[in-house]
């Protein structure tokens, strides 16, 4: 980067005295907070992550220097800002999978495409061994014969393995119009109308794991004294 296009001193400066800013609206907010989720603390939060950011960024770009703290992302909803009485709800669902046995899926695509000779194999030609010439052919007819619920209890059958999901209920203020969302079905997913949510992902067990090995290595510290 060029001299010239280097912040200058002052700009690190007014950055820093923002950074500062935002550290007392975000305690501020803390101390007054009305609950759990209080939208004004979740502002604060953002405010004062985005403050910081744009210091690191200038302070470094200035002096080749970093600040030695790292404000993490907040992954937490916003506060609840729908009806209080919803009318309607949709349930928006996403699974990740990874094919760990590609041999085992194009068996089970051919072996529904024997059973049904006539099913649609998205190709030029229907059936027989088609189902299982490819990966992408296999996973449109394994996923178009079994229910979304039915492959998520049997992946392993089909040479699936598991990555996240999550499932969100998001409360509406009256049902859309048919067809309305087809084109573009998550588009409308709007943060602050979900009622709850649900999340499962490998994380969670490592998170779980590296607490019990914890648990255990002050166990073993407090046994000696016991």
């Amino acid at each position: 980067m060029s001299d010239a296009a280097q912040p200058s001193a002052a700009e690190v400066r007014a950055a820093a005295e923002a950074v500062k800013a935002a550290l007392d609206r975000h305690l501020d907010a803390v101390e007054r907070r009305s609950g759990e989720g209080d939208p004004a603390v979740y502002a604060a939060f953002n405010e004062l992550a985005a403050a910081a950011e744009v210091y690191d960024e200038l302070l470094y770009d200035a002096y080749d220097e970093v600040t030695p703290f790292e404000i993490p992302g907040d992954d937490r909803l916003p506060a609840y800002a729908g009806p209080e009485e919803p009318s309607a709800l949709s349930v928006l669902i996403r699974r990740d999978y990874v094919v760990v046995e590609p041999q085992r899926l194009l068996s089970q695509a051919q072996r529904i495409a024997d059973l049904d000779p006539d099913i649609d194999t998205g190709n030029d030609r229907q059936g027989g061994a088609a189902a299982g010439e490819s990966v992408h052919t296999a996973l449109g007819v394994v996923f178009g014969e079994f229910e979304a619920d039915e492959i998520a209890s049997r992946h392993k059958e089909f040479g699936l393995e598991e990555g996240d999901s999550t499932l969100w209920v998001v409360a509406a203020e009256e049902p859309p119009e048919p067809g309305e969302w087809l084109s573009a079905p998550f588009d409308q997913a709007d943060p602050h109308m979900v009622v709850c949510r649900f999340d499962m992902s490998s994380v969670f067990d490592e998170e779980l794991e590296d607490e019990e090995l914890e648990d255990e290595d002050e166990l073993e510290v407090l046994e000696p004294g016991s």
